[in-house]
């Protein structure tokens, strides 16, 4: 049974939410979006009175096809920047990582703080066509030790077939920023097949149950992510 969409007071009040947020780490949001519906609705408008002509239909059709392209283009540069404020925000936090992964879609397995030690510095496991990647967050040199140490007990389990893959989310030289995490992680090469997953993964079960469980904070990121993505999308 498919969730029935949201009325338009409630759709308004999510976008206005949106730009409230954005607007606290970005005072030109406004700007931008004022300038991304100039653009949308201008390039159509000039386009469309110059091969379809200025009869009365073909204005009116103009206006209204010109103000779509203007909100769409509005729309999209707010979904754009409010996923930008939501990882300014969060940047740095112990979680923010983990929770970034979770925009990860199908084909990835997430597993959050699959290794952590006691100064909060967290590694978490990805699986999917690349291969097994940690992911560390935390201070660069204590994370950076920890993934050496997981990554020598993945690749006891997988075998040398699998590769196993570090990233470190940081700043820092070598370091992957948080806003662009995830499209580090896709852009990785493909170099195992989708049915070897779920051998992975259940050879990797051996190793989890041996670990305590981390509590993990669960940050902002998913939340405003997809919160501003459902947004955009109505």
């Amino acid at each position: 049974m498919s969730t029935p969409a949201a009325p338009p007071e409630g759709r308004l009040r999510q976008l206005r939410q949106a730009y409230k947020i954005t607007k606290q780490s970005d005072r030109n949001v406004g700007l931008f979006m004022l300038l991304a519906f100039v653009l949308g609705a201008g390039i159509p408008a000039v386009l469309l009175l110059t091969f379809v002509g200025t009869g009365v239909l073909a204005i009116v059709l103009t206006v209204i096809i010109s103000v779509l392209f203007g909100i769409l283009g509005a729309l999209f540069v707010l979904g754009r920047r409010a996923e930008k404020a939501a990882y300014s925000q969060v940047e740095g936090q112990t979680g923010a990582a983990a929770g970034a992964l979770q925009m990860l879609r199908r084909g990835y397995h997430v597993k959050q703080a699959a290794a952590f030690n006691k100064n909060q510095d967290v590694v978490h496991r990805v699986v999917g066509r690349p291969g097994i990647i940690l992911v560390g967050e935390g201070n660069s040199t204590r994370v950076r030790s920890l993934i050496a140490s997981e990554r020598k007990k993945h690749a006891r389990i997988v075998g040398d077939e699998v590769p196993v893959l570090e990233v470190v989310v940081g700043r820092g030289e070598g370091e992957v920023p948080l806003p662009k995490l995830i499209k580090h992680v896709r852009k990785l090469p493909n170099a195992i097949k989708p049915a070897e997953q779920t051998a992975i993964l259940n050879k990797l079960k051996a190793l989890d149950a041996m670990r305590p469980t981390a509590p993990m904070p669960r940050g902002p990121v998913p939340t405003s992510m997809k919160g501003a993505r459902r947004q955009m999308r109505g």
